[in-house]
């Protein structure tokens, strides 16, 4: 079905592109990355000044064996014999000191992209909430992953290249004034030249690769949407729209990607013309001051090291110049992830924040004059108050939009109030630490969630000491039990974060076996049962309500029938309670909640009457 022929129509939706970091910012970063192997890099550049100086002198070697060659019946075997040994055991050693050079340089490379993994990992763990609401998942894999292999190789081209052909522009020139300063002097003249190429092309390339890169990232998020949600592309035949915008990202890919590789390209004959400029220049005053001076000046051994060193001259300009284009590269891949790693953390807990234990959870939950909304321009939760009592159970309802899930959001301190404050068993959730806060208590949302291992694994998530007997009783009284035994390998069988070939209903009685082991002080049922068929759903009620038993409970249901037995039923509309009571009293009312409840059941009662 993807590969429909049909022409397509251009798709006008326009993708928007996050901004990034300078040039300058780029690199001040990566040195402090760098800083730590300081002691390491310094090794290294010793190693390549002593690779740089034992290759420059063996055109030195070359050129004495030369000038021992010249002149008929003039020939020294000896001589030359001798400077051949020595020009083996030169090229041997810098050999093995090159390798050493190159471990180094990896060690370096490799270890600075570990830490820049590491601490985007970790900064992922420290985000808002708010921060992964609004960044794709696809964008966010690509700067961690695909990002930092493209910073990696053009890392370790810039260790292995950049400073030793640095080096060896230096050393040439130094080697070349050694032996005629007037012919150095013609190579220097035009060598800014051949800079200013590099330097303009460096720039021109540096926005297009980061550009590049940007583009490269929607399109691995739309991709990583698309493949997710690939069962209701294909329920509501979207597979053209689909294609269509997939062709966009791909042809402003195409675009980007012509240009930088175009720019980028300019570099390697731009500089090779200007050094053959440089390798005719010398070729030509050498030859001229030979023939002028009859060898008194320069020896024709003498003008052989020159064109050598020429050569050995322009080869690192052009080696350079691929080292800039892969570095461009590089920096603009890295500087994407610097945007995630610079990212705003979530304020952290304070220095004196409460460690909330369970033998102080009394189950009292007040929420005092509550604001809260997740953009400025549009308010969502005004003035919320609530009190809520040890061992009750309340339950929110309300229609889509209407802010119960955000409640259960500022009770678990996803996000932080705007004004008001929460308080758990006295304590203002600002001043307890997260961690012991979110252990207080047990969740199970409708969304479910699973990791990579086997099912015991994801059990006893909550509670990763249990034993199995633990785990087997958490598992039948949440009755999963028996589709487990039923798997391959029981209990051991692994699983993938999408549950492998798990229905949505058996992942979430998983879930709801997770809490069920670790039993937490106060529990919270985000539509808990939404995907298990009504049977299981009458017995996972029973086994709720053993649970609640003594609990506070917040459950957020849209089916009522699950909540009829709730302590309290607030009835939530726009950002605030409108009602609040029990199942009788809401419905002796005769309000919104009366309304709800008779959308759900006046017709199954009508269908019973007749």
């Amino acid at each position: 079905m993807f590969l429909n022929k049909k022409k397509r129509k251009p798709v006008s939706k326009k993708m928007e592109l996050p901004s990034g970091v300078t040039y300058g910012q780029t690199v001040a970063k990566v040195l402090k990355y760098l800083n730590r192997y300081r002691w390491l890099f310094f090794f290294s550049l010793l190693l390549a000044v002593a690779v740089v100086a034992l290759t420059l002198y063996l055109p030195i070697l070359i050129g004495d064996a030369i000038d021992l060659a010249v002149g008929k019946g003039k020939v020294d075997f000896d001589g030359i014999l001798s400077i051949l040994v020595e020009i083996a055991v030169i090229a041997a050693v810098t050999g093995i000191l090159q390798w050493v050079m190159n471990v180094c340089n990896n060690k370096i490379a490799f270890g600075i992209v570990r830490k820049l993994r590491q601490d985007a990992f970790e900064k992922i763990q420290t985000l808002p909430l708010s921060y992964i609401d609004n960044h794709p998942v696809g964008d966010t894999v690509s700067r961690v992953i695909t990002d930092v292999d493209q910073f990696s190789d053009g890392l370790i081209m810039g260790f292995s290249q950049f400073f030793t052909s640095l080096l060896t522009i230096v050393g040439t020139i130094g080697f070349m004034l050694s032996i005629n300063p007037t012919i150095t002097a013609v190579v220097v003249l035009v060598t800014p030249l051949s800079l200013f190429v590099a330097a303009y092309i460096a720039k021109k390339t540096f926005n297009l690769f980061k550009e590049q890169s940007e583009i490269r990232a929607c399109q691995t998020s739309y991709i990583d949407e698309m493949i997710g949600n690939h069962k209701v592309v294909a329920a509501f035949s979207q597979e053209e729209n689909a294609i269509n915008t997939f062709d966009e990202i791909n042809v402003k890919l195409e675009k980007c990607s012509l240009k930088a590789l175009f720019y980028s390209s300019l570099t390697n004959p731009c500089t090779r013309f200007v050094n053959n400029l440089v390798y005719a220049g010398v070729a030509f005053a050498g030859a001229l001051i030979c023939i002028a001076s009859g060898q008194t000046a320069l020896t024709v051994g003498a003008l052989s090291s020159l064109l050598n060193y020429a050569n050995q001259y322009t080869k690192p300009f052009n080696e350079i110049s691929g080292v800039v284009t892969e570095l461009q590269n590089a920096l603009a891949c890295v500087s994407r992830l610097f945007e995630l790693i610079d990212a705003e953390s979530q304020i952290p807990d304070s220095e004196d924040a409460h460690e909330l234990s369970w033998d102080e959870v009394d189950g009292k939950v007040a929420i005092d004059n509550v604001s809260f909304s997740y953009t400025k321009d549009k308010e969502l939760i005004k003035d919320f108050n609530l009190s809520i009592e040890k061992g009750q159970r309340v339950a929110i309802v309300g229609p889509t939009g209407c802010g119960k899930t955000t409640v259960i959001n500022l009770l678990m301190r996803f996000y932080d109030v705007d004004s008001g404050k929460i308080t758990v068993s006295g304590y203002d959730i600002k001043n307890l630490t997260r961690a012991s806060l979110r252990k207080s208590y047990g969740m199970v949302l409708q969304d479910t969630w699973l990791k990579t291992g086997t099912v015991r694994d994801n059990i006893a998530m909550g509670k990763p000491d249990a034993t199995d007997d633990e785990i087997i009783a958490a598992a039948k009284q949440a009755h999963a039990h028996s589709f487990i035994r039923r798997l391959p390998e029981g209990y051991g069988t692994r699983i993938g974060e999408d549950g492998g070939q798990l229905s949505q209903g058996q992942k979430q009685l998983l879930c709801i076996a997770r809490v069920i082991l670790c039993l937490p002080p106060m529990l919270i049922l985000d539509e808990a049962t939404s995907s298990i068929d009504t049977r299981t759903e009458m017995k996972i009620q029973n086994a709720f309500a053993t649970m609640m038993k003594g609990r506070t409970s917040f459950i957020v249901a849209h089916r009522l029938s699950t909540i009829k037995e709730a302590d309290i039923i607030l009835v939530m509309k726009d950002g605030k309670i409108i009602e609040k009571g029990n199942h009788e009293e809401l419905i002796s009312r005769q309000g919104f909640y009366c309304d709800l409840w008779n959308s759900q059941f006046q017709t199954v009662e009508d269908n019973k009457q007749e």
